[in-house]
Protein backbone atom coordinates (compact mmCIF):
# COMPACT_ATOMS: atom_id res chain seq x y z
CA UNK A 1 0.00 0.00 0.00
CA UNK A 2 1.20 3.36 -0.66
CA UNK A 3 0.16 7.12 -2.03
CA UNK A 4 -1.91 6.46 -5.09
CA UNK A 5 -0.99 7.78 -8.68
CA UNK A 6 2.34 9.23 -7.50
CA UNK A 7 5.93 8.01 -7.37
CA UNK A 8 8.65 9.12 -5.90
CA UNK A 9 10.02 10.78 -8.75
CA UNK A 10 7.06 12.78 -9.82
CA UNK A 11 5.96 16.06 -8.84
CA UNK A 12 2.68 16.36 -6.98
CA UNK A 13 0.56 17.81 -9.70
CA UNK A 14 -2.43 18.80 -7.14
CA UNK A 15 -0.14 20.31 -5.12
CA UNK A 16 -1.93 24.10 -4.20
CA UNK A 17 0.75 26.92 -4.73
CA UNK A 18 2.35 27.76 -1.29
CA UNK A 19 1.13 30.65 -0.32
CA UNK A 20 -2.36 30.39 -2.18
CA UNK A 21 -4.45 33.46 -0.65
CA UNK A 22 -7.44 31.26 -1.31
CA UNK A 23 -6.06 29.08 1.51
CA UNK A 24 -6.80 30.26 5.05
CA UNK A 25 -4.26 27.39 6.50
CA UNK A 26 -1.22 28.45 4.02
CA UNK A 27 2.01 27.70 5.68
CA UNK A 28 4.72 30.01 4.77
CA UNK A 29 7.97 28.49 2.85
CA UNK A 30 10.06 29.68 5.82
CA UNK A 31 8.22 28.29 8.25
CA UNK A 32 7.77 25.18 6.06
CA UNK A 33 11.49 25.06 5.97
CA UNK A 34 12.06 24.93 9.85
CA UNK A 35 9.37 22.23 10.30
CA UNK A 36 10.95 19.26 11.16
CA UNK A 37 9.25 15.88 9.88
CA UNK A 38 10.06 12.08 10.65
CA UNK A 39 8.56 9.45 8.63
CA UNK A 40 8.75 5.95 9.84
CA UNK A 41 7.54 2.81 7.87
CA UNK A 42 9.08 -0.54 7.11
CA UNK A 43 8.13 -0.11 3.53
CA UNK A 44 10.84 1.74 1.38
CA UNK A 45 8.42 2.56 -1.67
CA UNK A 46 6.19 4.54 0.64
CA UNK A 47 8.51 6.16 2.58
CA UNK A 48 10.69 7.34 -0.20
CA UNK A 49 7.25 8.77 -2.10
CA UNK A 50 5.57 10.75 1.19
CA UNK A 51 9.37 11.75 1.44
CA UNK A 52 9.26 13.33 -2.44
CA UNK A 53 5.73 14.80 -2.11
CA UNK A 54 6.92 16.60 1.29
CA UNK A 55 10.40 17.40 0.37
CA UNK A 56 8.68 19.40 -2.82
CA UNK A 57 6.25 21.38 -0.79
CA UNK A 58 9.48 22.29 1.46
CA UNK A 59 9.40 20.44 4.78
CA UNK A 60 12.80 19.03 6.14
CA UNK A 61 12.14 14.67 6.09
CA UNK A 62 13.68 12.34 8.10
CA UNK A 63 13.07 8.52 7.43
CA UNK A 64 13.18 5.53 9.49
CA UNK A 65 12.62 1.93 8.27
CA UNK A 66 12.26 0.76 11.77
CA UNK A 67 10.75 1.24 14.73
CA UNK A 68 13.92 1.09 16.82
CA UNK A 69 15.57 3.11 14.67
CA UNK A 70 13.31 5.92 14.97
CA UNK A 71 13.14 5.22 18.85
CA UNK A 72 16.72 5.98 19.25
CA UNK A 73 16.27 9.20 16.56
CA UNK A 74 13.10 10.50 18.80
CA UNK A 75 14.93 10.35 22.10
CA UNK A 76 18.40 12.29 20.60
CA UNK A 77 16.39 14.76 18.26
CA UNK A 78 13.33 17.12 18.79
CA UNK A 79 10.64 16.52 15.45
CA UNK A 80 7.52 18.70 15.48
CA UNK A 81 5.66 16.38 13.03
CA UNK A 82 5.95 12.21 13.51
CA UNK A 83 4.02 10.18 10.89
CA UNK A 84 3.90 6.66 11.66
CA UNK A 85 3.20 3.32 10.65
CA UNK A 86 0.58 1.46 13.20
CA UNK A 87 1.97 -1.78 12.61
CA UNK A 88 5.35 -2.87 12.54
CA UNK A 89 7.68 -5.68 13.71
CA UNK A 90 9.44 -5.56 17.51
CA UNK A 91 8.42 -1.35 18.26
CA UNK A 92 5.20 -0.41 16.92
CA UNK A 93 4.02 2.73 16.24
CA UNK A 94 1.68 3.07 19.51
CA UNK A 95 5.23 2.30 21.44
CA UNK A 96 7.02 4.84 19.47
CA UNK A 97 3.70 7.48 19.80
CA UNK A 98 3.79 7.28 23.50
CA UNK A 99 7.80 7.41 23.33
CA UNK A 100 7.57 10.52 21.78
CA UNK A 101 4.86 12.31 23.33
CA UNK A 102 6.68 11.46 26.85
CA UNK A 103 9.90 13.10 25.19
CA UNK A 104 8.31 16.58 23.89
CA UNK A 105 4.10 16.43 24.47
CA UNK A 106 4.20 19.25 21.76
CA UNK A 107 4.81 16.69 19.11
CA UNK A 108 2.23 16.07 16.55
CA UNK A 109 1.84 12.39 15.67
CA UNK A 110 -0.19 11.33 12.68
CA UNK A 111 -0.69 7.31 12.75
CA UNK A 112 -0.91 5.37 9.56
CA UNK A 113 -2.45 2.02 9.21
CA UNK A 114 -3.80 -0.21 5.89
CA UNK A 115 -5.96 -1.81 8.68
CA UNK A 116 -8.36 0.34 9.83
CA UNK A 117 -10.77 -0.14 12.46
CA UNK A 118 -12.67 1.53 14.95
CA UNK A 119 -10.67 0.32 18.08
CA UNK A 120 -7.58 0.79 16.27
CA UNK A 121 -8.33 4.62 15.64
CA UNK A 122 -9.82 5.11 19.34
CA UNK A 123 -6.92 3.86 20.40
CA UNK A 124 -4.40 5.76 19.11
CA UNK A 125 -6.22 8.63 19.45
CA UNK A 126 -6.84 8.35 22.94
CA UNK A 127 -2.62 7.65 23.15
CA UNK A 128 -2.21 10.60 22.16
CA UNK A 129 -2.44 10.44 18.19
CA UNK A 130 -3.06 14.13 16.73
CA UNK A 131 -4.66 12.27 13.26
CA UNK A 132 -4.82 8.81 11.57
CA UNK A 133 -4.38 8.54 7.30
CA UNK A 134 -6.10 5.18 6.42
CA UNK A 135 -3.97 3.49 3.62
CA UNK A 136 -4.11 4.07 0.40
CA UNK A 137 -3.60 7.59 0.28
CA UNK A 138 -3.38 10.00 -2.56
CA UNK A 139 -0.45 12.80 -2.11
CA UNK A 140 -3.43 15.84 -2.10
CA UNK A 141 -4.27 13.65 1.36
CA UNK A 142 -0.86 13.76 2.56
CA UNK A 143 -0.33 17.33 1.63
CA UNK A 144 -3.49 18.46 3.13
CA UNK A 145 -3.22 16.60 6.18
CA UNK A 146 0.69 18.04 6.96
CA UNK A 147 -0.78 20.91 5.90
CA UNK A 148 -3.08 20.77 8.80
CA UNK A 149 -0.89 19.65 11.53
CA UNK A 150 1.98 22.04 10.13
CA UNK A 151 -0.38 24.77 11.22
CA UNK A 152 -1.12 23.87 14.19
CA UNK A 153 2.46 23.70 14.58
CA UNK A 154 3.05 27.18 14.13
CA UNK A 155 -0.06 28.52 16.64
CA UNK A 156 1.71 25.90 19.45
CA UNK A 157 5.40 27.92 18.51
CA UNK A 158 3.36 30.95 18.79
CA UNK A 159 1.92 30.42 21.60
CA UNK A 160 4.88 28.93 23.59
CA UNK A 161 6.48 32.54 22.49
CA UNK A 162 4.04 34.27 23.90
CA UNK A 163 4.29 32.30 27.34
CA UNK A 164 8.16 32.74 26.94
CA UNK A 165 7.18 36.61 26.51
CA UNK A 166 4.92 36.72 29.33
CA UNK A 167 7.22 35.68 31.73
CA UNK A 168 9.79 37.93 30.55
CA UNK A 169 7.59 40.83 31.20
CA UNK A 170 7.10 43.35 34.04
CA UNK A 171 3.60 42.10 35.63
CA UNK A 172 1.93 45.46 34.81
CA UNK A 173 0.71 42.81 32.29
CA UNK A 174 -0.87 45.55 30.35
CA UNK A 175 -0.23 46.10 26.63
CA UNK A 176 3.31 45.09 25.19
CA UNK A 177 5.55 44.37 28.62
CA UNK A 178 9.30 45.00 28.70
CA UNK A 179 10.68 42.15 27.63
CA UNK A 180 14.72 42.11 27.88
CA UNK A 181 15.56 43.35 24.21
CA UNK A 182 19.51 45.53 24.57
CA UNK A 183 22.48 45.49 22.81
CA UNK A 184 24.09 48.02 25.46
CA UNK A 185 27.35 46.50 27.17
CA UNK A 186 25.72 47.48 30.86
CA UNK A 187 22.56 46.01 29.99
CA UNK A 188 24.14 42.95 28.60
CA UNK A 189 26.05 42.29 31.12
CA UNK A 190 22.76 42.49 34.16
CA UNK A 191 20.83 40.27 31.36
CA UNK A 192 24.27 37.50 31.51
CA UNK A 193 24.25 38.07 35.35
CA UNK A 194 21.05 36.84 35.79
CA UNK A 195 21.48 33.83 33.23
CA UNK A 196 24.43 32.98 34.97
CA UNK A 197 22.52 32.63 38.46
CA UNK A 198 18.99 32.00 37.74
CA UNK A 199 19.91 28.09 38.29
CA UNK A 200 20.62 28.25 41.83
CA UNK A 201 18.98 29.27 44.94
CA UNK A 202 20.78 31.78 45.88
CA UNK A 203 18.97 35.13 46.70
CA UNK A 204 19.55 38.29 44.50
CA UNK A 205 19.46 42.38 44.72
CA UNK A 206 18.00 43.97 42.05
CA UNK A 207 19.16 48.14 41.94
CA UNK A 208 17.63 50.89 39.42
CA UNK A 209 15.31 53.55 38.90
CA UNK A 210 11.87 53.08 38.24
CA UNK A 211 10.80 51.77 34.87
CA UNK A 212 14.39 49.98 34.34
CA UNK A 213 12.59 46.51 34.55
CA UNK A 214 13.59 45.27 38.21
CA UNK A 215 10.34 43.00 37.99
CA UNK A 216 11.76 41.85 34.46
CA UNK A 217 14.53 40.72 35.38
CA UNK A 218 13.15 39.21 38.55
CA UNK A 219 10.71 37.05 36.28
CA UNK A 220 13.48 36.67 33.96
CA UNK A 221 15.77 34.81 36.62
CA UNK A 222 12.39 32.76 38.25
CA UNK A 223 11.79 31.80 34.56
CA UNK A 224 15.42 30.15 33.79
CA UNK A 225 15.04 28.61 37.34
CA UNK A 226 14.27 25.05 38.24
CA UNK A 227 11.41 26.68 40.32
CA UNK A 228 9.78 27.62 37.50
CA UNK A 229 7.05 25.07 38.08
CA UNK A 230 6.01 26.81 41.36
CA UNK A 231 4.70 30.54 41.19
CA UNK A 232 6.36 33.74 41.60
CA UNK A 233 5.04 35.76 43.81
CA UNK A 234 5.62 39.60 43.94
CA UNK A 235 4.54 42.20 46.72
CA UNK A 236 5.02 45.73 46.33
CA UNK A 237 6.27 46.91 49.93
CA UNK A 238 6.21 50.48 49.27
CA UNK A 239 1.89 50.11 48.00
CA UNK A 240 0.61 49.00 51.14
CA UNK A 241 0.28 50.02 54.92
CA UNK A 242 2.29 48.09 57.65
CA UNK A 243 -0.83 46.18 59.41
CA UNK A 244 -1.92 45.44 55.61
CA UNK A 245 1.42 44.01 54.26
CA UNK A 246 1.99 42.29 57.19
CA UNK A 247 -1.10 40.35 57.13
CA UNK A 248 -0.34 39.60 52.72
CA UNK A 249 2.91 38.44 53.66
CA UNK A 250 2.98 36.59 56.48
CA UNK A 251 -1.03 35.65 56.79
CA UNK A 252 -3.88 36.19 59.66
CA UNK A 253 -5.40 34.15 61.77
CA UNK A 254 -9.31 33.79 62.35
CA UNK A 255 -10.14 36.77 64.96
CA UNK A 256 -6.22 38.39 65.25
CA UNK A 257 -8.33 41.87 63.87
CA UNK A 258 -11.11 43.60 63.07
CA UNK A 259 -12.39 41.68 59.65
CA UNK A 260 -10.21 38.71 60.11
CA UNK A 261 -13.19 36.21 59.76
CA UNK A 262 -11.12 33.18 58.49
CA UNK A 263 -7.44 31.95 58.53
CA UNK A 264 -5.38 33.03 55.75
CA UNK A 265 -1.99 32.02 54.49
CA UNK A 266 -0.08 34.72 53.19
CA UNK A 267 1.98 35.13 50.20
CA UNK A 268 5.28 33.79 52.30
CA UNK A 269 3.14 30.17 51.69
CA UNK A 270 1.92 30.84 48.43
CA UNK A 271 5.53 31.16 47.32
CA UNK A 272 6.35 28.36 48.65
CA UNK A 273 8.80 26.11 46.66
CA UNK A 274 8.63 29.16 43.88
CA UNK A 275 10.36 32.60 44.09
CA UNK A 276 9.14 35.90 46.33
CA UNK A 277 9.84 38.88 44.53
CA UNK A 278 10.08 42.17 47.31
CA UNK A 279 9.12 45.08 45.30
CA UNK A 280 10.42 48.61 46.79
CA UNK A 281 12.23 46.57 49.99
CA UNK A 282 13.49 49.55 51.72
CA UNK A 283 9.79 51.00 52.08
CA UNK A 284 9.52 48.02 54.56
CA UNK A 285 8.90 48.90 58.42
CA UNK A 286 11.78 47.67 60.45
CA UNK A 287 9.77 45.12 62.60
CA UNK A 288 8.66 43.58 59.65
CA UNK A 289 12.36 43.30 58.17
CA UNK A 290 12.91 41.72 61.24
CA UNK A 291 10.17 39.21 61.23
CA UNK A 292 11.28 38.66 57.39
CA UNK A 293 15.09 38.10 58.73
CA UNK A 294 13.48 35.60 61.15
CA UNK A 295 11.77 33.58 58.12
CA UNK A 296 14.92 33.55 55.64
CA UNK A 297 16.71 32.51 58.82
CA UNK A 298 14.70 29.15 59.63
CA UNK A 299 12.25 28.99 56.88
CA UNK A 300 9.37 29.22 59.33
CA UNK A 301 6.00 30.97 59.24
CA UNK A 302 4.07 32.02 61.72
CA UNK A 303 0.64 34.04 61.05
CA UNK A 304 -0.18 37.11 62.54
CA UNK A 305 -2.30 36.37 65.43
CA UNK A 306 -1.07 33.27 65.89
CA UNK A 307 1.33 31.77 69.02
CA UNK A 308 3.18 28.99 67.33
CA UNK A 309 4.61 28.44 63.97
CA UNK A 310 2.09 27.84 61.02
CA UNK A 311 3.96 26.44 57.94
CA UNK A 312 8.14 25.71 56.91
CA UNK A 313 8.93 27.01 53.66
CA UNK A 314 11.44 26.69 51.41
CA UNK A 315 11.25 30.24 48.95
CA UNK A 316 13.58 32.48 46.90
CA UNK A 317 13.99 35.64 47.70
CA UNK A 318 14.39 38.44 44.93
CA UNK A 319 14.29 41.70 46.30
CA UNK A 320 14.84 45.86 44.25
CA UNK A 321 14.94 48.85 45.45
CA UNK A 322 14.85 52.70 43.06
CA UNK A 323 17.26 53.37 46.15
CA UNK A 324 21.13 53.44 46.83
CA UNK A 325 20.39 50.00 49.66
CA UNK A 326 23.98 51.04 51.56
CA UNK A 327 22.19 54.62 52.19
CA UNK A 328 19.09 52.99 53.17
CA UNK A 329 21.37 50.96 55.48
CA UNK A 330 23.63 53.21 56.77
CA UNK A 331 20.39 55.83 57.17
CA UNK A 332 18.96 53.39 59.24
CA UNK A 333 16.06 52.56 57.33
CA UNK A 334 17.16 49.70 56.07
CA UNK A 335 18.29 46.91 58.41
CA UNK A 336 22.02 45.54 57.30
CA UNK A 337 22.02 41.91 58.56
CA UNK A 338 18.38 42.11 56.32
CA UNK A 339 20.20 43.74 53.36
CA UNK A 340 23.39 41.19 53.02
CA UNK A 341 21.42 38.00 53.48
CA UNK A 342 19.23 39.50 50.80
CA UNK A 343 22.26 41.05 48.11
CA UNK A 344 24.16 37.13 48.05
CA UNK A 345 24.14 38.65 43.82
CA UNK A 346 23.73 42.07 43.38
CA UNK A 347 22.85 42.86 39.85
CA UNK A 348 21.97 46.92 38.71
CA UNK A 349 19.85 47.88 35.99
CA UNK A 350 21.40 51.01 34.05
CA UNK A 351 19.15 53.84 33.21
CA UNK A 352 17.33 53.94 29.87
CA UNK A 353 19.88 57.57 29.43
CA UNK A 354 22.77 55.36 29.37
CA UNK A 355 21.69 52.52 26.75
CA UNK A 356 20.73 54.67 23.77
CA UNK A 357 21.69 52.28 21.46
CA UNK A 358 18.75 49.83 22.55
CA UNK A 359 16.41 52.94 22.33
CA UNK A 360 15.25 52.41 18.87
CA UNK A 361 15.31 48.19 19.59
CA UNK A 362 12.42 49.25 22.06
CA UNK A 363 10.38 51.48 20.27
CA UNK A 364 10.31 49.29 17.22
CA UNK A 365 9.07 46.65 19.37
CA UNK A 366 6.79 48.47 21.38
CA UNK A 367 5.48 49.88 18.63
CA UNK A 368 5.10 46.61 16.35
CA UNK A 369 3.51 45.04 19.59
CA UNK A 370 0.58 47.53 20.66
CA UNK A 371 -0.36 48.16 16.46
CA UNK A 372 -1.25 44.18 17.23
CA UNK A 373 -3.06 44.85 19.94
CA UNK A 374 -4.87 48.13 19.36
CA UNK A 375 -5.53 47.16 15.64
CA UNK A 376 -5.73 43.26 16.27
CA UNK A 377 -3.59 43.13 13.02
CA UNK A 378 -0.09 43.00 11.91
CA UNK A 379 -0.29 44.63 8.51
CA UNK A 380 0.09 47.80 7.63
CA UNK A 381 2.43 48.52 11.02
CA UNK A 382 3.85 52.24 10.77
CA UNK A 383 7.05 52.64 10.75
CA UNK A 384 9.55 55.22 13.10
CA UNK A 385 11.41 57.84 10.84
CA UNK A 386 15.27 58.30 11.08
CA UNK A 387 14.10 61.66 12.62
CA UNK A 388 11.90 60.10 14.83
CA UNK A 389 14.31 57.37 15.82
CA UNK A 390 16.92 60.45 16.66
CA UNK A 391 14.40 62.21 18.64
CA UNK A 392 13.62 59.41 21.01
CA UNK A 393 17.33 58.75 21.55
CA UNK A 394 17.76 62.88 22.52
CA UNK A 395 15.11 62.37 25.36
CA UNK A 396 16.37 62.50 28.79
CA UNK A 397 13.64 59.84 29.86
CA UNK A 398 13.39 60.11 33.61
CA UNK A 399 10.53 56.88 33.21
CA UNK A 400 13.51 54.77 31.63
CA UNK A 401 11.85 52.03 29.82
CA UNK A 402 8.08 52.21 31.11
CA UNK A 403 7.98 56.03 29.81
CA UNK A 404 9.41 54.76 26.46
CA UNK A 405 6.89 52.08 25.88
CA UNK A 406 3.67 54.50 27.76
CA UNK A 407 5.14 56.92 24.73
CA UNK A 408 4.78 54.53 21.84
CA UNK A 409 1.61 52.70 22.65
CA UNK A 410 0.39 56.44 22.77
CA UNK A 411 1.80 56.94 18.93
CA UNK A 412 0.66 53.41 18.19
CA UNK A 413 -3.56 53.94 18.86
CA UNK A 414 -3.26 57.88 17.62
CA UNK A 415 -1.54 57.22 13.83
CA UNK A 416 -2.88 55.53 10.89
CA UNK A 417 -1.83 52.29 9.07
CA UNK A 418 1.43 52.63 6.82
CA UNK A 419 2.00 56.36 8.20
CA UNK A 420 6.33 57.25 9.18
CA UNK A 421 6.22 58.29 12.58
CA UNK A 422 8.20 61.91 12.32
CA UNK A 423 9.04 63.66 15.45
CA UNK A 424 5.99 66.17 15.87
CA UNK A 425 3.94 62.35 16.13
CA UNK A 426 5.62 61.56 19.52
CA UNK A 427 4.12 62.93 22.57
CA UNK A 428 6.74 64.36 25.12
CA UNK A 429 5.78 66.14 28.12
CA UNK A 430 7.92 69.17 28.71
CA UNK A 431 8.58 69.59 32.04
CA UNK A 432 7.25 72.73 33.67
CA UNK A 433 6.21 75.05 30.99
CA UNK A 434 4.80 76.99 34.21
CA UNK A 435 7.06 76.69 37.58
CA UNK A 436 4.23 77.42 39.74
CA UNK A 437 2.23 74.02 38.06
CA UNK A 438 2.92 70.35 38.14
CA UNK A 439 1.97 67.01 36.71
CA UNK A 440 1.71 63.74 37.88
CA UNK A 441 5.30 63.09 36.62
CA UNK A 442 6.86 66.56 37.94
CA UNK A 443 4.87 67.65 41.60
CA UNK A 444 5.11 71.27 41.56
CA UNK A 445 8.25 72.12 43.11
CA UNK A 446 8.43 75.30 46.58
CA UNK A 447 11.36 77.15 46.19
CA UNK A 448 10.69 79.33 48.91
CA UNK A 449 8.40 77.78 51.34
CA UNK A 450 5.24 80.13 52.50
CA UNK A 451 3.36 77.94 54.31
CA UNK A 452 3.98 75.24 57.05
CA UNK A 453 5.41 71.73 56.07
CA UNK A 454 2.40 69.44 56.76
CA UNK A 455 0.58 71.75 55.04
CA UNK A 456 2.78 72.03 51.73
CA UNK A 457 2.67 68.10 51.89
CA UNK A 458 -0.48 67.45 52.25
CA UNK A 459 -1.23 70.11 49.72
CA UNK A 460 1.37 68.47 47.24
CA UNK A 461 0.53 64.86 47.99
CA UNK A 462 -3.40 65.90 47.32
CA UNK A 463 -2.98 67.38 43.77
CA UNK A 464 -0.44 64.49 42.93
CA UNK A 465 -3.04 61.80 44.32
CA UNK A 466 -5.84 63.95 42.01
CA UNK A 467 -3.47 64.07 38.89
CA UNK A 468 -2.38 60.31 39.09
CA UNK A 469 -6.15 58.92 39.41
CA UNK A 470 -7.08 61.22 36.42
CA UNK A 471 -4.25 60.10 34.13
CA UNK A 472 -4.77 56.53 35.62
CA UNK A 473 -8.28 56.06 34.81
CA UNK A 474 -8.23 57.46 31.29
CA UNK A 475 -5.66 55.10 30.35
CA UNK A 476 -7.99 52.20 32.05
CA UNK A 477 -10.81 53.84 29.83
CA UNK A 478 -12.80 53.97 32.87
CA UNK A 479 -12.00 49.99 33.40
CA UNK A 480 -12.00 49.96 37.38
CA UNK A 481 -10.00 46.88 37.56
CA UNK A 482 -7.77 47.52 34.79
CA UNK A 483 -7.03 51.00 36.60
CA UNK A 484 -6.17 48.69 40.02
CA UNK A 485 -3.91 46.21 37.84
CA UNK A 486 -1.61 49.25 36.49
CA UNK A 487 -1.63 51.05 40.51
CA UNK A 488 -1.48 47.39 41.78
CA UNK A 489 -3.90 48.74 44.17
CA UNK A 490 -7.26 46.82 45.28
CA UNK A 491 -10.27 48.16 43.56
CA UNK A 492 -11.32 49.68 47.22
CA UNK A 493 -8.93 51.72 47.55
CA UNK A 494 -9.01 53.29 43.97
CA UNK A 495 -12.91 53.89 44.79
CA UNK A 496 -11.85 55.40 48.50
CA UNK A 497 -9.28 57.88 46.67
CA UNK A 498 -11.82 58.84 43.56
CA UNK A 499 -14.27 59.41 46.04
CA UNK A 500 -12.35 61.64 48.37
CA UNK A 501 -10.94 63.80 44.69
CA UNK A 502 -14.43 63.83 43.59
CA UNK A 503 -13.38 61.83 40.46
CA UNK A 504 -16.03 60.10 38.17
CA UNK A 505 -15.33 57.50 35.70
CA UNK A 506 -16.94 58.74 32.20
CA UNK A 507 -19.58 56.29 32.92
CA UNK A 508 -20.84 57.92 35.84
CA UNK A 509 -20.29 61.55 34.95
CA UNK A 510 -19.82 61.93 31.08
CA UNK A 511 -16.30 62.92 31.46
CA UNK A 512 -13.54 62.44 33.93
CA UNK A 513 -13.26 65.57 35.90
Amino acid sequence: MGISHVRATDPPSSAPPPSSPRDPLAIPAEVKASIKILLVDDDRSLRESCASVLQMDGYSVTLAGRGEEALEMVKRRKFDIILVDLYMSQVSGLELLRAALDTNRDTIVVVMTGNPSVTTSIEALRAGAWDYLPKPFSATHLQVLIGRASHAVMVNREASDLRLQVLQQSTQGEGGGTPLIGISPLFRKAVELSRKVAGTDASVFITGESGTGKEVIAQFIHAHSRRVKKQMVAINCAALPEPLLESEMFGHRKGSFTGADRDKPGLLETANGGTLFLDELTEMSLPLQAKLLRVIQDGVVRRVGSEQPDAVVDVRFISATNRDPQQAVTGGVLRGDLFYRLRVVPIHLPPLRKRPEDISLLANHFLSHYWRHHRQTPDRTPKLSDGAIAFLRSRPWKGNVRELQNVIEHVAVLVDPDHVIEPDDIPIYEEGSSASEGTAEHPAQIVVPDEPYHVAKDRIIAQFEKDYLTRLIARAGGNMSKAARLAKVDRTTLYRLMEKHSILREEDAGAIE
